[in-house]
């Protein structure tokens, strides 16, 4: 069976492999395409699909962005987007400033708890890619103030912690308008971790699906069966595309390999031919 992986991240955005790395993996991996998702941004395609050229990878152009809606940070994919639209790189333009922001304020608050660091000796110790709070959590890990990313997040960077900096988000409405305009599809991703009770995801589905949503990941690392079979009748109820994948984001996620996740993921290429024919997609390279 031919199998696809699509919801991957490069060090573009926070993940540790780089575009050509990822094409080499997924190769090794036995996967016949992967998407190319990384947060906010789509300036990692390129190289993926110049690389993919002539190994039989196929890569999908893809975005995750980050939307505000219950007091929740709820992430909108999208597949086979336009990337080279002008119109979308602007609205993705937006997406950067807003993050470079939030940067700005986390390095004031890095400094004023003891922590000598500045955008500069970010950008060094991660060349090309867009800072996150993932890379600030490797930062305090090469610096030996923390062992892991885990213990990052849980003593200084998540909700509510001494570094943390909450982040200005578009809502899912907009993020699903501005996939929609690239002549992609937007996928409600990883419905389960987002803790909302199955009435509030069904009437979530409902509501998304009237703003434009697509689509909505089935598969997922780390679902249970129950757990797919659940998120399999929403897509069903709410007329939904199925997708799925992995959440690869390299040694940020150890645990997380490309195409198989935990170990329990095999997304059949007939999910990504559906989402492909939902928009009459085909390669703009």
């Amino acid at each position: 069976m031919n199998t696809v992986d699509l919801h991957v991240h490069s060090n573009a955005s926070d993940g540790t492999f780089s575009p050509a790395e990822l094409v080499t993996a997924a190769k090794k991996a036995g996967l016949s395409a992967f998407a190319l998702t990384d947060h906010d941004t789509v300036s990692g395609i390129d190289e993926a699909v110049e690389t993919a050229k002539g190994t039989g990878i196929e890569v999908i152009p893809g975005i995750e962005i980050s939307t505000g809606f219950l007091n929740r940070e709820i992430h909108i994919v999208g597949l086979c987007i336009d990337y080279k639209s002008q119109k979308f790189r602007d609205a993705i333009g937006d997406e950067v400033q807003r993050r470079n922001s939030r940067n700005e304020k986390l390095i004031k608050l890095f400094n004023e708890h003891g922590f000598n660091v500045t955008m500069d000796a970010m950008h060094e110790m991660f060349p090309g890619s867009i800072v996150t709070r993932a890379h600030f959590a490797r930062y305090l890990v090469k610096t030996g103030v923390v062992k892991d990313n885990n213990e990052a997040f849980k003593k200084y960077l998540g909700d509510g912690m001494p570094l943390f900096v909450p982040k200005e988000r578009k809502n899912p409405e907009q993020a699903i308008d501005m996939i929609r305009a690239a002549n992609g599809v937007p996928i409600l991703a990883h419905p389960l971790l987002y803790h909302l009770t199955e009435k509030e995801l069904d009437s979530i589905c409902g509501l998304f699906k009237e703003y434009g949503l697509m689509g909505i990941e089935s598969m997922y690392s780390t679902y249970s069966g129950f757990d797919e079979l659940f998120v399999k009748n929403l897509a069903g109820k709410h007329c939904l595309l199925e997708s799925g994948g992995s959440d690869f984001h390299g040694a940020n996620k150890p645990d997380i390999r490309l195409g198989v996740g935990r170990g329990n993921l095999m997304i059949s290429y007939s999910y990504l031919q559906a989402v492909k024919d939902s928009v009459s997609y085909s390669p703009s390279v």
